[in-house]
């Protein structure tokens, strides 16, 4: 393989990266500094729904998103990046159902009705889509394990629905950030900005993702 590729290739995870730092930072300076923090139990309303866009942006989709890269670019054997990418999953998938539990118990404490925009259907699409993908690749490629001719047979699919999976996602935040933005009529001001360059960078970010999985891996 030509040896520019191969620095293109890596460049691609360094940006990621630092996007991935941009965005939490910008998602906790959002939050913590125009939004009063986060909570799971609060008599502030606003708290327990602040918990939603923190663990749905930093722990699904960031998260997430590491995991996809991980598992081409990480350093060593492609056993230590499958273990690397499967807790990664994991742990993206237990922020996507905090978050989900977290934003029905804010509208519910709230009197808010559920379901009920576009942001919601496809959250929901998301979640439900990313549990299954999960379990069935783990049941085929980390224990019990299928066959090769098997996995060799899933792999393409497994590669083609997590991207998918991943960009809904993304989509996802974009929505529910346009709603946020209508919501609470931001305009000309610092908390505007901010959750602006927060849907921009996750647009990136999501570009640079999905780029790594075309990519060859990394040796």
């Amino acid at each position: 393989m030509p040896r520019g590729f191969q620095i293109r290739a890596t460049s691609v995870t360094i940006f990621a990266h630092l996007l991935f730092i941009a965005i939490t930072t910008l998602v906790l300076v959002w939050l913590f500094h125009f939004r009063e923090g986060v909570a799971f139990n609060s008599s502030n309303k606003l708290k327990i729904f602040n918990l939603h866009p923190l663990v749905m942006v930093i722990g699904f989709i960031l998260v997430g998103g590491e995991a996809i890269i991980t598992y081409k670019f990480i350093p060593g054997k492609r056993s230590s990046g499958k273990v690397v990418h499967l807790l990664l999953h994991l742990i993206a998938l237990l922020s996507g159902v905090l978050g989900i539990i977290a934003v029905f118990k804010s509208k519910k404490e709230a009197g808010l009705p559920d379901m009920y925009s576009l942001h919601s259907w496809l959250g929901i699409s998301a979640i439900s889509a990313f549990g299954f993908q999960y379990i069935l690749a783990f049941f085929a490629y980390f224990f019990p394990g299928a066959d090769a001719s098997t996995r060799a047979t899933l792999l393409p699919w497994h590669k083609f629905l997590g991207i998918v999976i991943f960009l809904l996602a993304v989509g996802t935040a974009e929505t529910g950030l346009v709603e946020y933005f209508k919501f609470l009529e931001l305009f000309r001001n610092q908390e505007a900005l901010i959750v602006n360059f927060t849907g921009l960078l996750l647009f990136l970010f999501a570009v640079f993702v999905s780029l790594s999985v075309i990519l060859p891996r990394n040796y």
